[in-house]
């Protein structure tokens, strides 16, 4: 009870007017403020409640992340009506990673309202802006539905800051997101090359295989090594997006 009205001194700044801040933010008013208290508080302020649950958005966050996935989906089902799955599971890709929700999380100016300890340095973990964004999703969902979600994700963050006409033709390092997902999730990868042939052309091919935890995921071929490498990395990323790999991952871990 004690970090209860702890964690609402924290937005005490906003006491006058509690709903404003978020009515700005949000485009409509909360139902249930403590939701979105929740989503603005990071792990690191230690709080707890009576049962020794540590209290954080990380909760809202898993289920945010779910959330804009399908939403993102939703979005591109619809406006990319004649591209197929593949392209849609790249240009999703390009939005729901990590650096563009942190960027999106700036542009909201989350920054200035998430609460964190004064031991965290924010310019060395950038992912927590982010996550928040994530949490605060999440916070959208469970008070008002998914409906609602979606027009939050489309009127406070497609329509002002993305540009689907530079998010189509940016192209991602997946082998560097790869390598970033498995550190972050504690996961052994390697790239592997598994021959070189040439085409009709006399031209060499490269053939790049990607293992997680020893098992090949992806395999695919370029004009040279790190093109290979990054076909293959696209693909293993892909997979991730659309939770395959981590369900192989966890069926591995059962064996």
């Amino acid at each position: 009870m004690k970090n209860f009205f702890y964690l609402n001194r924290l937005f005490s700044k906003y006491r006058k007017e509690p709903y404003s801040l978020f009515r700005k933010l949000l485009g409509f008013y909360p139902r249930n403020f403590s939701y979105y208290q929740l989503a603005l508080t990071h792990r690191s302020l230690s709080l707890t409640n009576q049962e020794g649950q540590v209290i954080s958005n990380e909760r809202l966050e898993f289920l945010g992340d779910a959330v804009l996935n399908s939403i993102v989906s939703d979005l591109f089902y619809r406006h990319y009506q004649k591209k197929d799955e593949g392209f849609l599971t790249n240009i999703r890709s390009k939005i729901v990673n990590r650096d563009s929700l942190n960027h999106l999380a700036l542009k909201l100016e989350l920054n200035k309202i998430v609460k964190i300890s004064k031991n965290v340095n924010p310019q060395l973990s950038n992912d927590i802006y982010g996550n928040a964004l994530e949490a605060l999703i999440g916070a959208i969902y469970l008070d008002y539905g998914y409906d609602q979600c979606m027009k939050f994700v489309k009127t406070k963050l497609f329509d002002p800051f993305i540009d689907l006409s530079k998010v189509e033709k940016f192209e991602m390092n997946y082998k560097s997101r790869l390598i970033e997902w498995c550190q972050k999730n504690h996961y052994q990868i390697d790239f592997e090359m598994t021959c070189e042939t040439l085409n009709e052309n006399h031209q060499p091919i490269f053939q790049s295989r990607v293992l997680i935890e020893g098992t090949p995921v992806s395999e695919s071929t370029g004009l040279n090594k790190k093109e290979s490498q990054q076909k293959a990395s696209r693909l293993a990323y892909q997979q991730i997006i659309e939770q395959k790999t981590l369900h192989f991952l966890k069926e591995e871990s059962k064996n």
